[in-house]
């Protein structure tokens, strides 16, 4: 039961994560611009959870390796994001999908362990 909420905890997690991102994204709809320029702002905004869910779906299926891209993108998020030098409510994006990421890994241990 343990590793059954430990399977299902992260993917859930880092799936609501990524759409509070792409929530973020909405904001290029509106003002004077042409539809076109707001559709572009709109696919701009949207590069880093177009790269998260590819590292969601890598994750799905080779939980470790996964989980560590998970970290690695969560360590870019907080550089990309200026966290250390002043911007903790930054920490809010990207405490998710660390977390996430240390449940993917932890999960890809136990379920090797348990066969």
């Amino acid at each position: 039961m343990k590793l059954k909420i430990l399977y299902w905890f992260p993917r859930i997690l880092a799936i609501l994560a990524i759409l509070f991102m792409l929530l973020f994204s909405l904001d290029s709809f509106g003002g004077e611009n042409p539809l076109g320029k707001q559709i572009l702002g709109f696919l701009i905004h949207n590069i880093p959870a177009f790269i998260l869910i590819i590292v969601l779906v890598f994750a799905w299926k080779n939980e470790t390796t996964g989980g560590a891209l998970f970290i690695l993108m969560s360590i870019a998020l907080g550089i990309f994001f200026r966290s250390a030098s002043g911007n903790p409510a930054s920490l809010l994006i990207i405490t998710p999908f660390l977390l996430s990421g240390a449940l993917f890994i932890l999960h890809g241990f136990l379920s090797e362990r348990s066969k």
